[in-house]
């Protein structure tokens, strides 16, 4: 029972420092990737549905929210890539 707290406060630590100014995560990332699952969800959900001959029922604009979404996370985390400056020390004292 103990292992289990344990292991259950160090994912909740970990969830956690994904909101830190200084962490190894992109946020941006994880939201694109949340977004592009719903977006798998729902197609896994329309094939099967249609499959067995019932329409699935979704406005379109949900689905066109979460495009936008997904390309706008992706697009921005590149954007930074490409145009980002790391700022050196040097750099950072003469401004």
């Amino acid at each position: 029972m103990n292992k289990l707290l344990l292991k259950l406060k160090s994912k909740i630590m970990a969830f956690r420092d994904m909101f830190k100014d200084d962490n190894d995560i992109n946020e941006k990332n994880v939201v694109g990737f949340a977004s592009f699952a719903v977006m798998v969800i729902f197609a896994i959900a329309d094939i099967i549905t249609g499959y067995m001959g019932e329409p699935l029922h979704v406005n379109e604009f949900i689905y066109n929210s979460f495009l936008w979404i997904t390309l706008g996370s992706f697009g921005i985390a590149e954007a930074g890539k490409i145009f980002g400056k790391e700022v050196t020390e040097d750099e950072n004292e003469n401004i």
